[in-house]
């Protein structure tokens, strides 16, 4: 009995130990929505650095404010590479692309 886990209240703790603990799937589903949301609030928080309403980034770029609407939105996942940088170019910004080690699986594989 050795595994047993120490009892918790913490909410975070259970939803972990329930939903992702073990479950590779589940945790790339979980990176993937960190991902996601991680663009999207990149995105708002440009715009609102540059003073800009959706509507007036959607005109600079090209587009509609209700594309800038669901780019913004954390459950879209249809970020593309070329409009990330049509919007990097209308706020004087550049995207950058890293690959960085991945936490839960820093094995490499073989080639």
């Amino acid at each position: 009995m050795a595994n047993k886990k120490k009892a918790t209240s913490d909410a975070v703790e259970i939803l972990d130990r329930r939903y992702f603990a073990g479950k590779p799937k589940m945790m790339e589903l979980l990176e993937e929505e960190r991902a996601n949301a991680d663009v999207a609030r990149k995105i708002y928080d440009l715009r609102e650095a540059a003073g800009l309403s959706q509507r007036q980034l959607a005109k600079l770029i090209g587009t509609t404010a209700s594309v800038i609407c669901r780019l913004e939105d954390s459950d879209y996942e249809g970020h593309s590479l070329a409009m990330l940088r049509r919007i990097a170019a209308a706020l004087d910004k550049r995207v950058e692309i890293r690959f960085v080690t991945a936490k839960q699986n820093s094995k490499r594989r073989p080639a």
